[in-house]
């Protein structure tokens, strides 16, 4: 008996017994419990649409998934429409789904997040900019063809600007550069892009204005869509010209200008005149000058020609003495004329040239030099500066004619052979047979030689 109740005192406790409902929704109350509003990033997959207009849906990423549920009054919140594969921010309360007891996330708000949210942004803010009429071709104002400074809005520390400068220097090194320095990536940065715009306006220290930044993603390139941005191009006075990113980046900044670029160096290709073509030009205006010059010289010369004709014509000695004065007073005119022509046209070249070299560094030494050089011009006069170029383009002229004369080459160590005793020239070997007499002229001398064997390579 003893035995008995001592089993009877060993028996396990009363089990708590739960059915399937009943776990599940304790389970839920536990989890709903636990955990406040979250935000949950991951990408949209398995997308379901009932027409009760609720949203159904698996948040992914990399190594799990969840399943979403978005109820209907939700929804109506939105402002884009979800798709699969799209990335987003979710804010959700963590639940569990009784019926099938599966773990979910009850969704109140979602949101685009990485590169779909600023392209979204990009897009509304680039249809806004662009009904204001900020886009139109009418307002775009023409880029200087000779620009006396270019301003570029950039990082000072950054490779566009050092592209900038390198293509400037290239094409033309004499035009100064501003560089108005600015933040072009991170917090902050449109606001410096748009002042240092503002200030180039203000200023007006240039004539044309790049506002530029390397390539980089969306993201590294917002701060160029940015609306003060876009503003700001719009209300500057002067030309802009945007270069930034690659080929392939467009920005909001990029419509709002007058000229766009693909990259940094084209922008400054843009900005900037070649000065070899002006030099070319240049050179085109002062053979045309010439020319004029003698032509009218010509003229001139011709009408003294037909004074002189006439002037033998008439045998009364007073009139003779008259038109020898009178001959004398036109040259006179005609040498002050040619010579005014002459200087005038020459200042006028000094003066395009000064254009050039305005601004070039150590600018005022360079003045100081032209002056100095001026004066010392003056003081050897005009017939020395004649002269000084007559012998310039003798000797020129005779270096060109001991280039090509043939007594150069007989001082290589060549010789001219002929036979005799008709003189002709041997160019070949056949030319001439044993026995004849043949002449070697050298560079000192002449030989008189006889043919002993023809050999003919």
């Amino acid at each position: 008996m003893q035995e008995l109740f001592d089993d009877h005192r060993n028996e396990p406790p009363q089990r708590e017994i739960y059915s399937v409902s009943q776990l599940n929704h304790a389970a839920r109350s536990v989890l709903e419990g636990s955990f406040p509003l979250i935000w949950v990033e991951g990408e949209i997959s398995n997308l379901a649409k009932p027409s009760s207009g609720h949203l159904y849906f698996s948040l992914k990423d990399e190594a799990a998934a969840v399943r979403c549920a978005m109820f209907r009054q939700r929804n109506l919140r939105l402002g884009f429409t979800p798709e699969n594969g799209m990335h987003i921010l979710a804010r959700a309360q963590v639940s569990l789904y009784e019926g099938r007891g599966e773990f979910q996330l009850i969704v109140e708000h979602i949101e685009e997040a990485g590169d779909g949210a600023l392209r979204r942004a990009f897009d509304m803010l680039k249809q806004r900019l662009a009904a204001e009429g900020l886009f139109d071709a009418e307002r775009k104002k023409p880029l200087p063809t000779l620009p006396r400074c270019i301003g570029v809005v950039t990082s000072p520390t950054g490779a566009a600007i050092r592209d900038i400068l390198t293509v400037l220097k290239r094409r033309f090194p004499a035009i100064p550069v501003i560089v108005y320095p600015a933040q072009v990536q991170g917090t902050g940065s449109a606001a410096q892009i748009a002042l240092a715009i503002r200030t180039a306006s203000r200023r007006k220290d240039c004539d044309v204005l790049i506002v530029a930044r390397g390539g980089g993603s969306l993201e590294d390139l917002w701060a160029f869509n940015e609306e003060v941005v876009a503003r700001a191009i719009h209300a500057c006075d002067l030309p802009v010209v945007t270069g930034i990113g690659h080929e392939i980046d467009f920005t909001i900044a990029d419509f709002v200008a007058d000229q766009r670029a693909a990259t940094p160096s084209a922008a400054a290709e843009l900005a900037s005149p070649d000065q070899s073509e002006w030099l070319q030009q240049f050179a085109r205006q002062r053979q045309r000058l010439e020319t004029r010059i003698h032509d009218r010289l010509d003229r001139k010369r011709q009408t003294l020609d037909w004074l002189e004709r006439r002037l033998q014509q008439q045998h009364p000695g007073s009139r003779l003495r008259h038109q020898t004065q009178r001959l004398d007073e036109l040259e006179q005119r005609l040498n002050h004329t040619r010579r005014v022509i002459f200087w005038h046209k020459r200042a006028s070249l000094a003066e395009i040239s000064a254009r050039l070299h305005r601004h070039i560094p150590l600018h005022r030494l360079a003045q100081l030099q032209i002056h100095h050089a001026n004066l010392e011009q003056r003081l050897h006069g005009a017939l020395q500066l004649t002269l000084e170029r007559s012998r310039q383009r003798l000797i020129a002229m005779s270096c060109a004619l001991e280039t090509v004369s043939p007594l150069a080459t007989l001082g290589r160590g060549y010789a001219i052979v002929s036979r005799l005793p008709q003189h002709t020239v041997l160019r070949a070997a056949r030319d001439a047979a044993p026995g004849d007499k043949i002449e070697a002229r050298l560079a000192h001398g002449r030989l008189i030689c006889s043919v002993e064997t023809v050999l003919d390579d």
